[in-house]
């Protein structure tokens, strides 16, 4: 084995003996586990061209979760996110419809009182749907918000997320960034 592999396989394992006792404290303390939710709120579609059309682009959204909390501070969470739609009038009358499917990282803060702020990172697969056409594409998404935890069980969620660029120029005529304010809810299987 080349010395720089026996250095980087070194390092592995020292990181992983070292997480080791921060894990078992997390998870003695209650703050690991499974967690699902949903929220509700309202999309708005930025960038979009309505040349010679009237565009609505605030919609209802709704998104259903589930994540792990890998400690106070760190999760990672599996969505899909229906991003509700743009309603076009003019000449023709038509909507555009978008959702995705997101696996973010969350990172938190706690503060005083069972109130955190979080911030989110990741990924998505979004779809807009045209009359006869949609279109696919996977770009960033990132949001922040705050969290109230009633219990040891439910928590409330306030939070703002904007999944960028999604359609694509032959379909939608562009690509448009969609910014979503939402409330929800979530539950802890504990």
């Amino acid at each position: 084995m080349r010395r720089d592999k026996k250095v980087l396989l070194a390092a592995m394992l020292g990181a992983t003996v070292m997480a080791a006792p921060a894990v078992s404290i997390a998870q003695a303390r209650g703050e690991t586990g499974w967690y699902a939710g949903i929220t509700l709120g309202q999309s708005d579609v930025k960038n979009v061209d309505c040349t010679g059309f009237s565009c609505d682009t605030k919609d209802t959204a709704f998104r259903i979760l589930g994540g792990y909390q890998i400690n106070r501070n760190f999760a990672a969470e599996l969505g899909y996110h229906d991003l509700g739609k743009v309603k076009v009038t003019g000449p023709a009358n038509f909507d555009i419809k978008s959702n995705a499917w997101e696996l973010v990282g969350v990172g938190a803060y706690p503060l005083a009182n069972q109130f955190s702020v979080y911030g989110k990172l990741g990924v998505y697969r979004g779809e807009v749907k045209v009359p006869g056409s949609k279109a696919t594409n996977t770009d960033l998404t990132y949001g922040i918000g705050g969290q109230y935890d009633l219990s040891r069980e439910w928590g409330l969620r306030a939070e703002w997320q904007r999944y960028g660029k999604i359609g694509s120029d032959d379909v939608t005529g562009g690509k448009s960034d969609v910014d979503v304010l939402s409330i929800g809810a979530i539950w802890r299987f504990r």
